[in-house]
């Protein structure tokens, strides 16, 4: 599996016509802004899951996560048997406050980037020309999306060494290993975004349910 496959995946299927148009309309920015944001966005977002995710405990903490939280939603999605999501039913879902813990995009967020989400939503601005509020917004779209997927991809089987392997290899694509956010989200200042760090700003990373 070539590094950028979970990523290109996804951003194809949310590429075509209406779950962009969803994703445009909520922004109120253009389709080919819309675009070109969500290129920048699910990078950021699967080269932070495979940071968190580099570790056998963070691994079997996120695959737990899917397990728990996103793998009833993705089961459910009418597109699941041909490898695709209902992305129209997720957004809706997260734009209208439905679906609990699965599609609480910004409870999502703070547990990938932990108090470094505005930073995170202004380096993807500064990226995308979008405000750091719409970047905001875009990412808490976005994140319940991913789990999603990430739950339709290995939740079933429960590998967490798979699951680590390919979201690392994700990580490294989007530069996640060294320099860009990961050295914004630099918590032990060894100049690089690493496990170190992961431990010190998702110690909680998709902990025990309330």
């Amino acid at each position: 599996m070539n590094a950028s496959s979970l990523t290109s995946t996804l951003l194809q299927q949310l590429q075509q016509g209406p779950a962009l148009q969803q994703v445009s309309k909520t922004l109120g920015v253009d389709s080919n802004q819309a675009s070109q944001a969500i290129q920048s966005a699910l990078p950021l977002l699967m080269g932070a899951l495979g940071n968190n995710a580099s570790n056998p405990q963070g691994a079997q903490s996120l695959l737990n996560a899917l397990q728990r939280d996103h793998s009833t939603v993705s089961a459910a999605a009418p597109a699941a048997a041909s490898g695709g999501l209902d992305l129209g039913g997720l957004l809706g879902a997260v734009l209208g406050g439905g679906g609990g813990q699965a599609t609480n995009g910004a409870g999502i967020l703070g547990h990938v980037f932990g108090g470094q989400t505005p930073q995170a939503a202004q380096l993807l601005g500064q990226k995308t020309g979008l405000d750091s509020g719409k970047s905001g917004q875009l990412l808490a779209l976005l994140a319940p999306i991913v789990m999603s997927y990430l739950a339709q991809r290995f939740a079933q089987q429960g590998n967490a060494g798979q699951l680590s392997q390919e979201l690392g290899q994700e990580a490294q694509a989007s530069g996640m290993a060294g320099g860009g956010l990961a050295g914004l989200l630099d918590q032990d200042g060894d100049g690089k975004f690493g496990i170190g760090d992961v431990m010190k700003i998702g110690s909680g990373l998709f902990g025990k349910r309330p």
